[in-house]
């Protein structure tokens, strides 16, 4: 039986000290599951995981991912800015854009430099 990381007490509480709604992060869980892939991949030494910044564009969760070592996935000029703003950087991102207006290659080129740009 799988278990949540709060009780009912727990966001009874939280509920009168934060308004509705909000989102409710597991720091521990997200920490543990970044481990657990990144063992089950030690096998291969280039294995790095991407976090596709586009299923949770939250700097706190992108944070404790990077922490962890996994680099981030971006589809949009505005997902590259807040990965950097975060701290990622080079071989920490792929840019994995459909339909991508020059301008985003030519920011991402910036600070990208092994990025190439096919215009």
């Amino acid at each position: 039986m799988k278990k949540t990381f709060v009780n009912l007490e727990q966001l009874q509480e939280i509920t009168q000290k934060h308004p509705t709604p909000f989102h409710l992060y597991d720091e521990k869980g997200i920490r543990e599951n970044a481990r657990r892939l990144k063992k089950a991949f030690e096998w291969n030494k280039g294995f790095k995981e991407y976090f596709a910044v586009k299923a949770t564009p939250n700097p706190t969760i992108m944070n404790i991912l990077r922490e962890e070592g996994c680099g981030v996935d971006c589809s949009s000029l505005t997902e590259l800015m807040l990965s950097e703003a975060v701290g990622f950087a080079g071989h920490e991102i792929m840019f994995s854009s459909n339909v991508t207006p020059v301008e985003d290659f030519k920011y991402a080129k910036k600070w990208m430099p092994l990025l190439t740009l096919m215009i």
